[in-house]
């Protein structure tokens, strides 16, 4: 498996929502209003307890080519791919999780933010990491220094990065995507605010050009 893997799963997908959600009932219209936006791929967090189920029935939509985020075991690498994730996310390098993933056939991205954790996932193998969490650990600045001296690497920045931030950091070389969880937040699901998430995913994903 190589990262070429991802960018022909993503397809050309350069916005990719970062979801939470806590309630599978709420993950088919989720599913409508987020193509109905022009979203073509979308992270599902492990991080609720419905997250497999959420993770299922968005991957059946049609539309959405659906990964699973803060994946943090080899087991929950075989739970989502179970369920239906075409790609894996991970805050952190986890060499055990790598690992599963290459069996499963699966492309994945770690998490890294520092030079000598990129340097690990490129030892590896990995050329294309999840800088994480980008705005706290500096944002542009931080990307583009850690660019400099590893051109070869491709960058998914979250964390923090919200729509006005979003332009600069699609407008740079090395980014691959960008993920963010402001077009559709637990509390638009809660209010069932689909018409808002349809809106907001629109406006980034215009920003995007996908």
């Amino acid at each position: 498996m190589s990262d070429t893997d991802l960018a022909r799963v993503l397809d050309g997908a350069r916005v990719m929502p970062v979801l939470t959600v806590p309630s599978a009932a709420t993950a088919g219209p989720l599913a409508d209003a987020l193509v109905a936006g022009g979203a073509r791929c979308a992270e599902i967090t492990f991080r609720t307890p419905d997250a497999e189920q959420v993770l299922k029935t968005m991957a059946t939509h049609g539309g959405l080519t659906v990964g699973a985020g803060t994946v943090l075991t080899p087991e929950q690498v075989d739970r989502a791919v179970t369920a239906g994730a075409r790609f894996v996310v991970s805050p952190g390098f986890d060499e055990e999780v790598v690992a599963k993933c290459r069996e499963l056939s699966v492309p994945v991205v770690p998490g890294i933010a520092s030079a000598t954790e990129l340097m690990r996932a490129l030892r590896v193998g990995l050329d294309s990491v999840k800088l994480f969490p980008a705005e706290p650990l500096g944002g542009i600045p931080m990307l583009r220094a850690l660019a400099a001296p590893f051109p070869q690497a491709r960058f998914v920045p979250t964390g923090g990065i919200d729509a006005a931030r979003l332009p600069a950091y699609l407008a740079d070389p090395a980014v691959l995507a960008v993920g963010g969880s402001w077009m559709a937040t637990p509390a638009h699901l809660e209010r069932g605010q689909y018409g808002e998430i349809r809106r907001l995913t629109a406006e980034a994903v215009h920003g995007g050009a996908t």
